[in-house]
C-alpha cells in the first residue's frame, strides 16, 4: 500500500483495524520542504498498523517524529520484518519526548527482526547503534545512513558484523578510510560502497584503489579535478563497485576513475583554496 501522510495517524489507525493481509505500506510525504509539519501523522500510526496487520514485512515511513519507545514496539509487534526505511525529515532528530539518540529504538529493531534484509536509518544516532546493527543484524543486504555515527568506530561496527552486507549508502556522516582500509576483505565481497559528503580525502580514496585492485573506484567532485587540491581535502562523493566489464569508458567530466596502481597516474597537489575558485 503507498499513500501519502495526509492519511494521517486516523487513516493508518482504520488501516490496521481493516487491511489484516497488508505486507508492504508505503508512506511519503505531500510536502517534504515544508518548513513544519502540515498534517497529524507521528509514530502513533505507524505503532498502531504494527499492532493490527501481523503479516507486514516492509516498512518506508516519512515522518517529522519518533520515539525509541514506539520503534521499540514496532520491533516486537513485527519481528517478521525484512524491510524497514524510517525517514525522518530533519537529519538528526532525537527522541522528542526523551531528546535522547534512537539508538536503542533501531537496536531493538536488528535485535527482534532477525530476517532483515534491507535498513534506513535516521534521526540523531551515535555509534552506539552501529553496534547494535553489527551484532544483530547479520543477514542484512542493505544499509542506508545519512547524518548519524561519531566516529570510523561506527563503520567498523558494520563492516565487521554484518556477514550478508551487499550494499552500503552514506551520507554526511563522519566516516573515513580507516574502517574502510581495515575492512578492505570485506569491501571486496560487496556489491558497492556510496559515500557522500563524508570525511574521506582523495589521497585515502588512492590508497583504497591499491588495497582493492578488483574493484572500481571512482571520485564524484563537481568542484574539479582532486589533483587541483589538497590530497588531504575531502572529496564530494566515493563510489566503489564491483563488475565484471571492467573500468567504464562513459563516465561525465566530474567523475575521475582510479587506477589500480595510483602511483602510475600523474596527481599533483595543490591549493585546497582552489576548490572555491
Amino acid at each position: 500500500m503507498l499513500v501519502l501522510d495526509y492519511v494521517e495517524d486516523s487513516g493508518l489507525e482504520e488501516i490496521a483495524n481493516s487491511c489484516k493481509e497488508l505486507q508492504v505500506l508505503r508512506v511519503f510525504p505531500s510536502d517534504p520542504f515544508a518548513p513544519g509539519p502540515n498534517v497529524s501523522l507521528t509514530e502513533q500510526g505507524l505503532v498502531a498498523v504494527s499492532v493490527g496487520c501481523p503479516k507486514l514485512q516492509s516498512v518506508l515511513y516519512f515522518c517529522c517524529q519518533m520515539t525509541n519507545d514506539a520503534l521499540v514496539t514496532i520491533a516486537r509487534n513485527r519481528p517478521n520484518m525484512i524491510r524497514f526505511r524510517l525517514c525522518i525529515i530533519e537529519p538528526q532528530t532525537p527522541d522528542y519526548s526523551t531528546l535522547e539518540p534512537l539508538d536503542a529504538g533501531f537496536g531493538a529493531i536488528v535485535q527482534h527482526c532477525k530476517e532483515l534484509r534491507r535498513l534506513s536509518l535516521s534521526g540523531l544516532l551515535t555509534d552506539r547503534v552501529f553496534g547494535y546493527i553489527g551484532v544483530h543484524a547479520k543477514k542484512l543486504e542493505m544499509l542506508s545512513l545519512d547524518f548519524a555515527g561519531d566516529s570510523d568506530l561506527g563503520l567498523h561496527y558494520v563492516l565487521s558484523g554484518c556477514e550478508s552486507l551487499r550494499k552500503l549508502e552514506i551520507r554526511d556522516c563522519p566516516f573515513g578510510v580507516e574502517a574502510l582500509l581495515a575492512n578492505a576483505a570485506k569491501l571486496e565481497t560487496m556489491r558497492s560502497l556510496w559515500m557522500s559528503n563524508c570525511s574521506v580525502s582523495f589521497e585515502a580514496c588512492k590508497l583504497l584503489a591499491q588495497k582493492l585492485p578488483g574493484l572500481n573506484v571512482e571520485v564524484k567532485d563537481e568542484r574539479g579535478h582532486p589533483d587541483t587540491r589538497q590530497e588531504s581535502c575531502p572529496i564530494e562523493k566515493l563510489y566503489r563497485y564491483r563488475t565484471v566489464s571492467g573500468r567504464r569508458f562513459d563516465t561525465l567530466g566530474f567523475v575521475w576513475i582510479i587506477a589500480e596502481d595510483a602511483s602510475l597516474t600523474p596527481y599533483s597537489n595543490g591549493d585546497c583554496s582552489l576548490a572555491s575558485s
